[in-house]
């Protein structure tokens, strides 16, 4: 059992270093934008009384998160792609 166990403050460590190296997706900036445009949504719905332009706003979340989906997994189809030479 002691060999599955480590050092709490080791993985730690490790944790932030992978954080650290990771480089930003594509989906960080997208995600910030479409949980943006939930709030200016429901300030359009609630605040101002615009519920047609909140509804509008408020779509625009699922279809900027969907966009990054598919930008995503067409980059990783295209490096598995290239990993994946014969020659």
């Amino acid at each position: 059992m002691a060999l599955f166990q480590q050092d709490s403050s080791d993985l730690e460590e490790k944790g932030e270093e992978i954080a650290e190296e990771a480089p930003m997706s594509a989906g960080d900036p997208i995600a910030t934008l479409a949980a943006g445009s939930v709030l200016l949504s429901w300030y359009q719905f609630y605040v101002k009384g615009n519920k047609e332009s909140g509804i509008f706003v408020g779509l625009w979340a699922p279809t900027l998160l969907a966009a990054a989906n598919y930008v995503q997994q067409k980059d990783i189809a295209q490096k598995f792609d290239s990993g994946l030479s014969f020659n």
